[in-house]
């Protein structure tokens, strides 16, 4: 049987993600849900790794798929130790890391075992691409300002670095020939400088930056002290307060952005002010990751779900045009990101990666 088609396997806390392609064509895809009482089963992300095989497996019997149509299986990358972005091969050492959640426990740390558990009875090759861990610091941008803490690249790299090759794709350029900044604008925000396709920096979306509908970004960190220190919050109530009920869900009781614009069209105007707020500490992120690039900036992308909001990307332009051009692709496509991270490797545009060999320490 030939072989053509990429798997695509996207782990998350309550679904797989699964989809086939043909080239850069979807086949057939699924949403595989996994209800809270059966992951309750399990004591941990990694003991998930047989009950997810088998829904997968499942449902490629059920489409009447069969593995040796495979010529590559690709996961989403999980917490692994700091790594420049790119196509990775799943290796011995990285499955190891991802077992033991050397970054951290999350679903997506199954991605790449899952691909590696599905490959190997073919003999193909797996994969990961661009995982949340990509780290392309400058080093100078490590420094906080507090020698106990460093700044870490934790950014929505798989998007942002898709968005980029789309955009050198278009302008039949290479990735290294641009200066970009991208506005990943969705339950967290990312905003990177992008320079000559190297993410030189980032604000971290759970910690830093713009607030959004559920995270607060940077706060004043001397009342964020005193909050601390008040009696009033455990370290648990302040992390939720920081990522889950900050942002928007802070102010407006709700993360829906529809719901917010809806608000304002219908005179709110305390909804209103706390929206632009939100607009305006984007737009000053972008213009902050221009001074990082001098200035020399080819493009602006906005993406992410915020992105298909003609209320906040009007905003935005009216506040960073001057910068350069701006580019919108709405929506986060991860599974054609996936796909087409692959591909490259297979067309011989982009080699793939070896992860013991490019960890940054």
């Amino acid at each position: 049987m030939e072989r053509k088609y990429v798997l695509v396997i996207n782990p998350g806390s309550t679904s797989t993600k699964v989809a086939l392609y043909d080239q850069e064509f979807e086949v057939k895809s699924n949403k595989l849900e996994h209800s809270q009482d059966e992951l309750a089963k399990y004591n941990s992300v990694l003991d998930q790794y047989e009950y997810r095989l088998n829904l997968i497996n499942n449902w490629l019997k059920k489409e009447n798929i069969q593995t040796s149509s495979l010529k590559a299986v690709v996961g989403r990358g999980g917490l692994l130790r700091p790594i420049p972005g790119g196509t990775y091969l799943v290796t011995d050492k990285m499955l190891e890391d991802l077992r033991l959640g050397i970054g951290g426990e999350h679903a997506a740390n199954l991605g790449g075992i899952l691909a590696r558990g599905i490959a190997d009875k073919e003999n193909i090759n797996s994969y990961i691409v661009d995982p949340v861990s990509v780290d392309e610091f400058e080093e100078v941008a490590r420094i906080s300002g507090l020698n106990l803490i460093e700044r870490k690249s934790l950014i929505h790299a798989l998007n942002i670095k898709a968005v980029s090759h789309r955009r050198a794709e278009e302008l039949n350029k290479d990735l290294d020939e641009l200066n970009l900044i991208v506005a990943h604008l969705g339950g967290g925000i990312s905003v990177a400088p992008l320079e000559k396709g190297r993410m030189i920096d980032v604000n971290n979306a759970s910690e830093m930056g713009p607030f959004s509908p559920e995270r607060t970004g940077s706060l004043p960190v001397g009342d964020l002290i005193r909050m601390c220190y008040s009696g009033k919050y455990s370290y648990e109530d302040m992390k939720k307060k920081i990522k889950g009920k900050g942002g928007l869900m802070s102010y407006l009781g709700t993360i829906d952005a529809r719901e917010v614009e809806k608000r304002i069209e219908a005179g709110d105007e305390y909804a209103k002010l706390v929206y632009d707020a939100m607009i305006y500490q984007i737009g000053k992120e972008i213009g902050a990751a221009a001074t990082v690039l001098k200035g020399e900036v080819d493009d602006i992308i906005l993406t992410g779900g915020l992105a298909y909001s003609n209320y906040i990307v009007e905003k935005v332009k009216e506040m960073v045009s001057f910068i350069g051009p701006i580019v919108v692709y709405p929506g986060e496509d991860e599974m054609g990101a996936l796909n087409k991270g692959v591909l490259r490797v297979i067309k011989g545009e982009e080699k793939a990666k070896i992860y013991e060999d490019e960890v940054i320490r």
